[in-house]
């Protein structure tokens, strides 16, 4: 029986489990994938358990930064991105970036030049990295923004019309906090936007929503996921 799992915290829901116990049924591989849901203080005796146990693993929020001082060594992609959301043998990968840019290049237009990024973690590095693969300019937006980023206080009409390209990489408006959106000023979207969530729980947020009723092009995060999860099951079965 080989045994995989995923970090994080909360996890109050995980698409991974679901999704990989499924595919190993329907592979007839032995297997099980769990759920590892790890408060920061106990993040480092955990993660060298699960790194000595599992034979493969998956990194979400908030740790796709911080497993890396536990990993022996980066992929290529990791090292470039600076995060890791697959582990195999202690090697750690990114493969949120393929499923973004997999999920994002077929509705990219020719005026889409610049993108806002929003959020400062482990996905954002993923996002910005697959943007600037696709010929894109990323540009980081943060409550708490250092040099080459910008606050949400500076998003101005100009801005937003230079940037045509949003992308949510903060966990607001996911499962269970429905509420909750990121404070850009959406009166200032139009038609020639495009916002994309990495969210996909629940199908259209409220940042979706917004965006979509200033007659913005919407894309949620879910074939996002299917296609990091795609790639992390051929870097664990190859």
């Amino acid at each position: 029986m080989r045994h995989f799992g995923i970090i994080g915290f909360p996890l109050l829901h995980s698409f991974s489990a679901k999704y990989f116990n499924e595919k190993f049924a329907t592979e007839k591989i032995e297997a099980e994938y769990s759920l590892y849901p790890t408060e920061a203080e106990h993040l480092k005796p955990k993660a060298e358990e699960l790194l000595d146990t599992l034979d493969g693993m998956n990194v979400t929020m908030p740790y796709k930064q911080a497993i890396i001082p536990y990993l022996e060594h980066l992929d290529e992609t990791a090292e470039a991105v600076g995060a890791v959301n697959v582990v195999h043998k202690r090697v750690g990968y990114n493969t949120d970036c393929i499923g973004f840019m997999e999920s994002i290049r077929p509705l990219l237009g020719e005026n889409d030049r610049k993108a806002l990024v929003l959020g400062t973690g482990g996905a954002s590095k993923a996002v910005c990295y697959g943007f600037k693969k696709l010929g894109l300019t990323p540009t980081l937006v943060s409550r708490s923004p250092k040099e080459g980023m910008l606050g949400y206080d500076q998003l101005t009409e100009e801005l937003m019309s230079e940037y045509t390209v949003i992308v949510n990489c903060t966990p607001l408006g996911m499962t269970p906090e429905e509420n909750t959106y990121p404070a850009i000023p959406y009166e200032w979207i139009s038609a020639r936007h495009l916002l994309f969530d990495c969210v996909y729980n629940p199908e259209e947020t409220l940042f979706l929503q917004k965006g979509k009723a200033q007659g913005a092009r919407i894309k949620n995060g879910m074939e996002m996921l299917f296609g990091q999860a795609k790639a992390a099951w051929k870097i664990w079965n190859n």
